[in-house]
């Protein structure tokens, strides 16, 4: 069985324990960052907070026992949440925000990035660079607790952060609101100094290891990349957002 002990426990205080907490969390309207269940509880009360869950949209991982009792809560029925460290904000409405200030829409896009230490890395960058929002799924990323916050240097504490249950709906989204949205892909054809980042834009990035999905790839208005002199593997993913960014900045400062 997986040994879960060598992972980052949270703080107590920073946990909701047992599932009449979590209940009452969730209709009280506090902000989770996700809700653990045991992958063998069942009942009304589970059917209740997954209900209250969706509702929400607060994630849902389903783990086996020895994750939960790994962050050594004492008796957690089977469920907990973890608090939310940052403000989750509606996507739809922090475009309009943007646009409503009279600011040129940039958004970046979080696809399968699991490490925090490159999340907290890039949203510094973001936050430096003008970046409006992160976009982030509700699974398949890395979580957003005091570990990412204090990498980001307190950056997820200013930057807003938009999460959606689909990236694939996301991206629609950005584009009925005339949002151009591009990929970053090591093999890509157009170099990004080659493209005119002063239109609203979105930028993409997928993890190290397996990329942007190839699904979310498809929709993309454009796939671009960093030019490199050695034909090396790939960027770290945090240096790469990097260097995209302050080509984005240095064309709508320049």
């Amino acid at each position: 069985m997986k040994n879960f002990r060598a992972q980052h426990r949270p703080k107590k205080s920073s946990l909701v324990i047992g599932r009449q907490a979590v209940i009452a969390a969730l209709r009280s309207g506090q902000a989770l960052d996700r809700i653990y269940l045991d992958t063998k509880v069942q009942g009304a009360d589970i059917n209740e907070i997954k209900r209250l869950a969706s509702q929400s949209g607060v994630p849902v991982n389903y783990v086996p026992a020895a994750k939960l009792n790994s962050f050594n809560a004492g008796e957690h029925e089977g469920c907990l949440a973890q608090i939310a460290k940052v403000q989750y904000h509606d996507l739809q409405e922090m475009i309009s925000f943007v646009v409503e200030k009279g600011e040129t829409p940039l958004f970046l896009i979080l696809d399968g990035i699991t490490d925090i230490r490159n999340i907290g890395g890039i949203a510094r960058t973001a936050y430096c660079c003008g970046v409006q929002a992160i976009i982030i799924p509700d699974k398949g990323v890395g979580a957003l607790n005091e570990d990412a916050i204090l990498t980001s240097a307190g950056a997820l504490e200013k930057l807003p952060v938009c999460r959606v249950n689909s990236l694939m709906k996301a991206v629609d989204e950005l584009h009925l609101n005339g949002i151009r949205v591009y990929a970053s892909e090591m093999k890509a054809a157009k170099n990004i100094y080659d493209c005119d980042f002063r239109e609203p834009a979105a930028i993409v990035m997928g993890s190290e290891e397996k990329g942007i999905y190839p699904a979310l790839l498809k929709i993309c208005d454009e796939k671009i990349r960093i030019p490199m002199v050695t034909d090396f593997e790939s960027l770290n993913v945090s240096v790469a957002t990097g260097m995209i960014l302050y080509e984005v900045m240095r064309q709508r400062i320049g």
